[in-house]
Parts: structure tokens; sequence; C-alpha cells
């Protein structure tokens, strides 16, 4: 392989925090097996020797760890794994570390180490006071705003590169302006926003949470007008579902699976070295095997495997009329719901809402940045 990429949960599903929407907690519930524990030193050792084993000359691997809470593992394993990871790195390979974190264990330590070795950190809050501390609480059901926003601080003082994630609810749905504003405030140039997800198996928009194609629709709307704004007058600020459509619009590859419309463009690797092919979706039936008793390229062609692929490369059958079929790509499978005419995404009246509305205006984009390419 070229390129590998490794979603690792070196703490499984153990978190500090008891956010009420957490997908990764309802998943890990819904598996034989909760929580895999704590990645040990010979696990991660298996992990980066098979990265190593499977990529091609010239290629690059990416080490991404997330959880649960991937910092519970602790930073003793952390220094463990990237020095690991270097010294056993091939000589024309090419590796980069990230993490998405809640933030509210890191300390001086951590933000020395994550300069150090050039992570990208990305950090889970949900742009203001009140609506973060509404579902991003701790064990004791206290809101976690403040130790977050210290620690992006903290972060940013260390020259740390820090990422936003923002959780859309169907109260952030209300509040795209404030939402958006807050974070920028924050100093983050590079914000991702996910929908909310419902419970796994459960009809959706039954939780106080959820978040409606309708609502949405409108958000994504009017987000796209800021940041639209804010391309005007060259003060730009990634967004990565609109990033992604002028990517595709431009003829680029798209930076998620979602959008791009492929599934298996990673491994997620479980705390006890279980592999699984998609985070939304590491349960045990798509279980492909283990470190250490299967190698990455028996893994990559388990039945597991196989049937995951052939799956993602399906569309629903409504996208087959839709105009903006080569734009959205049916977008992520986790979406999908059962209608009386097949599967179809959740969000895709959302989807349709935006493209429908912004279009004129990603094509003002495209048109620029094909005009600066060519000029150089």
């Amino acid at each position: 392989m070229k390129y590998m990429n490794f979603l690792i949960k070196p703490a499984s599903s153990l978190c500090n925090l008891r956010c009420k929407y957490c997908f990764y907690a309802d998943e890990a519930l819904n598996r034989e097996q909760e929580s895999m524990g704590l990645m040990s030193e010979q696990t991660a050792q298996t992990l980066i020797r098979e990265a190593y084993d499977g990529i091609e000359p010239g290629g690059a691997v990416s080490f991404a760890f997330q959880g649960g809470e991937p910092t519970a593992a602790g930073l003793p394993f952390f220094r463990f794994f990237a020095r690991t990871a270097r010294e056993l790195c091939p000589k024309d390979v090419s590796i980069s570390f990230s993490i998405q974190t809640n933030a509210t264990l890191l300390d001086e330590a951590w933000a020395e180490f994550f300069r150090r070795e050039g992570f990208l950190v990305g950090v889970s809050l949900d742009g203001y006071r009140d609506l973060h501390d509404l579902y991003r609480i701790d064990t004791h059901q206290n809101g976690t705003w403040k130790q977050v926003t210290r620690a992006v601080a903290m972060l940013q003082k260390h020259r740390v590169e820090v990422n936003a994630l923002c959780v859309v609810t169907g109260q952030c749905a209300k509040r795209p302006q404030r939402v958006y504003g807050e974070l920028k405030k924050l100093g983050f140039d590079f914000i991702q926003f996910i929908a909310c997800l419902d419970p796994i198996g459960e009809e959706r928009g039954r939780q106080p949470y959820s978040l409606t194609p309708q609502a949405y629709g409108k958000f994504l709307c009017r987000l796209f007008d800021l940041w639209y704004r804010d391309w005007e007058q060259g003060q730009y600020h990634s967004v990565r579902l609109f990033d992604d459509y002028i990517h595709i619009l431009l003829g680029d590859s798209a930076s998620t699976c979602a959008t791009c419309g492929n599934c298996g463009a990673y491994f997620v690797v479980e705390a006890d070295g279980s592999v699984y092919p998609c985070d939304f979706f590491a349960l045990d039936r798509w279980r492909m095997g283990r470190l250490g008793e299967q190698t990455l390229p028996e893994l990559s062609q388990s039945p597991q495997a196989r049937a995951f692929l052939a799956w993602g490369r399906e569309k629903p059958k409504v996208c087959a009329a839709c105009r903006w079929k080569d734009v959205c790509n049916g977008g992520c499978k986790n979406d999908w719901v059962q209608g009386p005419d097949g599967p179809y995404n959740y969000y895709c009246e959302s989807f349709c809402a935006l493209l429908d509305y912004a279009m004129p205006r990603m094509a003002n984009i495209v048109r620029a940045e094909r005009m600066y390419r060519r000029n150089g």
C-alpha cells in the first residue's frame, strides 16, 4: 500500500467525561465486550511493525488517536509509541501523528510532547459555553467548557496545531452565527462540524439532542453564508464539509470517506489489537481480526473487510436521479436509514438544501481557485 491510515483506540471506550450524545460509548454498549482496556506497549509495537511491513517505498503512514478519550492511556504510552514509530520507520517512508481529545486531561507536559512530535490536535468542543456544558459533562454532571478552553489556550501558547470539532445537536443548529463566531474567537482556523448521532437501533429524532434534517439544512445554509463572507473578505477559515465540496468540484480528492463516497479508507485498531473497517462500525459483526494473529494484508482480505468494502460501494437508489450525486456521493453509511423504497441518507434533505442554496457561490470559489492555480 502507498498510504496507510490508522485510527487507534489506545484507551478503547474509556473516558473521564460522560457526554450525553457520545456515539462510541453507545457503540461499545452494543458489543459483546464493551471496553478493551488500555493498549499495551507490545500491541502498539505490533501495530507499528505491521504498518511498516505493509507500506510501499516512498509511502506515508498516518497514526491518528481517538477514543473514548485517548489521553486516558497516559503520556508515557504516547511517548513510547512516537519514539518506537520513529525508530522503526523506514528511511523512505513518512509518518504523521494526530489525536482527537476532549482536552480535559492535558497539561504542559502533553503540550510540549505534541509540539515536539508534530501532533495535529483536534479538540472536541461545542461552540460556546452554555451549549458545550449542556451535553459535554464530567462524571459529576458538571460542564467542562472552562477546562477545555484553558487547554486550547495552553496548546496555542506552545504553538501546537489545534483544530476544533463541534457536534451539531438540535440546540447547536439554532445558533450557527454564535457557534461559528465563538470558535473563531478561540483562534481556530480549521473547524469540523459533525451531525449528532442518535443511539444505535433507535428511531431518529427522539433524544433531547437529536438533529433533524430540516434543522441541519438550515444550519448548513446559514453557516455557509458566514463562511463565504469570510472568504470574500480574505479572512478564510476552513470548514471541512465546505472544503471537501470545493475540492470535489475542482476534481481533487475529498478529505473524508463520507464525502468521497468510499468506505474502508483506514483501519480502526482497538486497544487489544482488534481491527475494524470504520470508527462507526467497530462492532462485533465487522471485526476483521486481531493484530499479531493475522497480518494487515490478511485482515484487509478478511470476509468482513471484503463485505464492508462492497457495501461501501453501494448508493441509495434515490441518488441515481439526484443532480448532486457526484458532489454528495451519498454521504456516510452511518446516516443511512430505511425508507419505503429502500435505504436513504437521513440528511439527504440537508445536503440538497445546502447545495441548491450555495452552489453558485461554490462555483465562484472554484473559478477563483482555478485561476490562482493557473497563475501559480
